[in-house]
């Protein structure tokens, strides 16, 4: 923890594109307010493209096809500069984050260079009293990307060649959830800190064993000293939650320390539906001679996670992949979390109404996935807070990224330090190598090759997390795929459940086995409200030839306005699941949009279901997604605008942590299950109607984390009909439903029935609004 003050800095910037300025120096203000090149007040945390749509020199990039005019801005140079008034020369500048290229003058002298977004830079140097101009000029990525030759036998998706060396978001080259927006801009934000002789530089506070109420501690320190004997120091380590304290204080022998002691009668940290989420707030305090000399301040749970898992798994359970928090398996009900938005200064405001749906909609696991940056401490003492497990993924994903030593040395430091950064959540679960380039390498260029020989996930990373945070878990990759596994020895225990993206309840979603799944998902469009705020014209979807118009390609996110497009597909694909489900999409922009939003939530409903039904052998699933970064038709549950689809209301029913659902028919009958995540055992009395009939009625025992099978109903042979289910624990009544035969089904039935039993939760729909889908 730094000791930092707000300075206010008044900032602008200044653009120019590459061959208007490529033999131009400008290292001062006054070079660059000579320069004759455009300059605008800037704000920061901030982005280029937004200063230059707040101006109105480019439209709404979230608008229409707008977003390809970010194209033209690849080649900008940006000088950001200030000035910053320095009472003492202790005292520093911190950049939290720059993105990416980037050279900082202080009163026109070079001083630092970033070549990272997901590190942190302090500059220190020729600082004088009073105040200092600062100058950060940040290049073009592309062409900076250009100075690096990836070796042949890399890979990269269609856009993405430049991300195989550049430390930048890898979506932002553009992926089939968020746009191509290249940008440049001070990401994080920038403070003024103050050097310190004596300062606690890491503190890393570990659970190292659990012996009945009793936790076995330990507490890392390293530490700055400037006496020269380190006895004259010593540590004070103290916490409280609740009524339960700790307080231990040892002498140094040296810079860097560990003390052990033990929290008797402690109150364990556990994750959503297992426990409470309690957090000691611990005070770790420099002394010298008695006098304190700095301290540092956390908050931490005290709690056990293992990653329980075999290298491969079959058909016979013969294998397994779970998560153990205090000795007990926690069966995963988790989201994928995607970027806040395709400018990376703006997660901060958009954080506390996502992280608000992330809690509600009854997550205990998280996923933050490779192709985004890393989330903030405002994201994970939110997780800490609400008992909601993360999965991090090192900042990787579907590629083969170039695994050679200057590569591994740039990826070990950003490791080491969002490693460091990190460690003291509770919350945080495993360390992943990255998003899927172990499959990457085993066949998506053309060539098959052994991701096992990887050194950057196999050794680098590896070895990251075992000196810097060894009592957490290591997955090499997401999926990973195995020696074993790579031979064809058995499948992964874990996978990405993608596959044709066809019919939700066909053979590859049913019957594929693996025992969690970290990504899986399905289409699901806007409502007609949302649509409206990004497209002139929501309801031309297709043109007289059947071709997706140009503005649902763009909001498909390719970024060239062809038929052929990379992600062209994701539009078609939508639309032949509304066909695979009704039969016939409705030619009204408002009920095709709800067939849309039904097909995705059916979806979602069963396949989270489907492994809940079969907890033991499945242990987890982790669907995609909570929420879009920007606007589009995707497979979020939530757009951007924070407008909830059908999804997500059938996603939290069918995440209660006491559930009753259908399984899938057997012999002409559905049977009932009955889940419960919770710990204690449940008393639960429920109901089945069909057509406004009572068939099904009783009383079950929920022993503590079990799943129960119950009743079963007949059904006819190719009945399509909607089952209402309820069921009433602890004083509350909740509600499920299940449909049988749901495929080529009739809507106006099915949306009768939704109106009947209070589930019909469309947001943001218009009924005035009788527009034609042109297709």
């Amino acid at each position: 923890m730094m000791n930092t003050r707000k300075h206010k800095m008044e900032w602008k910037l200044a653009y120019a594109h590459h061959k208007d300025c490529c033999n131009v120096t400008c290292n001062t203000v006054g070079d660059l307010e000579r320069s004759g090149f455009t300059i605008l007040q800037a704000t920061v945390p901030g982005y280029l493209e937004l200063e230059l749509m707040k101006a109105g020199e480019l439209e709404d990039l979230y608008f229409s096809t707008n977003v390809l005019e970010a194209q033209k801005y690849e080649d900008v140079h940006v000088w950001y500069y200030t000035t910053v008034q320095i009472e003492n020369l202790n005292q520093y500048l911190h950049f939290e984050g720059i993105d990416t290229f980037a050279d900082i003058y202080v009163n026109g002298q070079l001083v630092q260079t970033t070549d990272n977004m997901f590190l942190a830079y302090d500059v220190d140097c020729n600082w004088k009293i009073g105040l200092n101009e600062v100058v950060v000029h940040i290049k073009p990525t592309m062409l900076e990307a250009r100075k690096f030759t990836p070796p042949a036998a890399s890979f990269a998706m269609h856009y993405n060649y430049p991300s195989l060396y550049v430390r930048k978001a890898a979506h932002m080259f553009g992926w089939d959830i968020m746009p191509r927006i290249i940008s440049s801009g001070i990401w994080k934000d920038v403070t003024v800190c103050e050097k310190k002789t004596d300062k606690i530089q890491e503190v890393y506070l570990t659970t190292q064993k659990i012996d009945g109420t009793t936790a076995k501690m330990s507490c890392y320190v390293n530490v700055d000293l400037s006496a020269p004997f380190a006895t004259d120091y010593t540590i004070r380590v103290d916490g409280v939650c609740g009524d339960s304290t700790f307080l231990v204080e040892e002498k140094l022998w040296h810079n860097t320390y560990i003390l052990h002691f033990d929290i008797e009668k402690c109150k364990l940290w556990w994750p959503k539906n297992a426990g409470e989420p309690n957090l000691y707030e611990v005070t770790v305090t420099l002394l010298y001679k008695g006098r304190i000399c700095d301290t540092y301040q956390l908050k931490t749970g005290v709690r056990t996670i293992e990653l329980k898992r075999t290298e491969i798994t079959n058909l016979n359970e013969e294998g397994e992949f779970c998560f153990k928090v205090n000795g007990k398996e926690v069966f995963v009900l988790g989201t994928n979390w995607v970027p806040m938005d395709a400018f990376h200064s703006e997660d901060e405001k958009r954080l506390p109404r996502a992280l608000e749906l992330l809690d509600d909609i009854g997550c205990n696991m998280v996923r933050c996935w490779g192709g985004n940056v890393y989330e903030s401490d405002t994201f994970f003492d939110f997780c800490d807070e609400h008992g909601i497990l993360v999965w991090q993924d090192f900042a990787m994903g579907c590629a083969i990224y170039p695994d050679e030593d200057n590569f591994g040395k740039q990826l070990e430091k950003e490791a080491i330090y969002q490693v460091k950064r990190l460690r003291n959540h509770a919350s945080l679960a495993v360390w992943a190598g990255d998003n899927e380039c172990d499959v990457a390498a085993c066949g998506w260029s053309g060539y098959r090759r052994n991701p096992n020989l990887n050194r950057l996930t196999r050794e680098v990373l590896k070895r990251v997390v075992e000196l810097h945070d060894y009592t957490r878990a290591y997955l090499q990759s997401s999926p990973y795929v195995s020696e074993e596994a790579f031979q064809g020895k058995g499948t992964m225990p874990e996978l990405h459940m993608w596959g044709p993206r066809d019919y939700f309840k066909g053979s590859y979603y049913k019957d594929t086995f693996c025992h969690f799944a970290s990504e899986t998902g399905y289409h699901g469009m806007p409502s007609t409200q949302s649509l409206q705020k990004f497209l002139k014209h929501p309801e031309k979807i297709f043109d007289e030839n059947g071709n997706v118009t140009e503005e649902y390609l763009a909001h498909a996110t390719c970024m060239e306005l062809e038929q052929e497009a990379t992600y062209a597909y994701r539009i078609p694909l939508l639309y032949e699941q509304i066909i695979t489900l009704f039969g016939q999409a409705e030619e009204n922009l408002d009920d095709f949009a709800k067939q849309s939003q039904i097909s995705q939530a059916e979806a979602m409903k069963f396949l989270i279901e489907h492994f809940r039904i079969n907890k033991g052998k499945r242990t987890g699933i982790i669907w995609w997604n909570l929420i879009d970064g920007w606007p589009q038709v995707s497979d979020a549950i939530v757009d951007y605008y924070y407008t909830k689809k059908l999804a997500y209301h059938y996603t939290k029913r069918s995440q209660l942590p006491v559930c009753f659902m259908f399984d899938e028919p057997e012999e002409k009958k559905i049977r009932l299950v009955g889940v419960n995540d919770l710990p204690e055992t449940q008393k639960v009395s429920y109901r089945i109607l069909k057509n406004d009939v009572e068939i099904l009625k009783g009383e079950a025992i929920l022993s503590a984390d079990s799943v129960l099978r119950l009743d079963s109903v007949s059904i006819e042979k190719n009945e399509k009909e909607f089952y209402f289910i309820e069921w009433t624990v602890n004083g509350t009544t909740y509600k499920n439903h299940y449909y049988t035969n749901a495929i080529d089904i009739d809507y106006k039935r099915y949306i009768t029935a939704l109106s009947k039993y209070g589930m019909d939760e469309f947001e943001g729909f218009t009924p005035s609004d009788t527009r034609q889908v042109k297709m």
